[in-house]
């Protein structure tokens, strides 16, 4: 298990209601609806909220690695994340795929760019090992 050596930030949110509830971040800047995944509610869901935090963090660990390795990342640089939910031996389980673009840069840089964010990324960090993870550079 992992131990950090100290504490940047910590999220807080309080959820009612499961997936068909409300989620409210502890300083008001997120409040959403929640809706089962595939029904008509008007809410995002949990896999969503995934999506678009690992999609996020993922392309601020590139920020990360490409100042690392001293390259520069072209301007219009973007990470897609889907993110499956399905049954998995009697409980549910995730799969994650992250399609990475970065226009213009030589491939076996992008690659090992990409390579380099995964490891640093805390999200990729959580999910090692657990769940099915496939990282595509487009």
């Amino acid at each position: 298990m992992n131990r950090l050596e100290k504490v940047l930030y910590t999220a807080k949110a309080h959820t009612t209601g499961g997936r068909t509830g409300t989620s409210r971040s502890s300083d008001g800047r997120l409040e959403v609806q929640l809706s089962r995944p595939g029904s008509p509610g008007t809410g995002t869901n949990p896999e969503q909220l995934f999506a678009a935090g690992w999609s996020a963090c993922f392309e601020s660990a590139m920020e990360f690695a490409a100042r690392n390795m001293k390259i520069p990342l072209p301007a219009d640089h973007a990470v897609d994340a889907e993110i499956d939910l399905g049954p998995e031996g009697g409980a549910f389980s995730l799969a994650a795929r992250l399609y990475v673009s970065l226009p213009g840069m030589e491939r076996a840089t992008a690659q090992r760019l990409v390579e380099a964010a995964h490891q640093v990324c805390p999200y990729s960090r959580a999910t090692h090992g657990n769940i099915a993870v496939e990282t595509t550079l487009v």
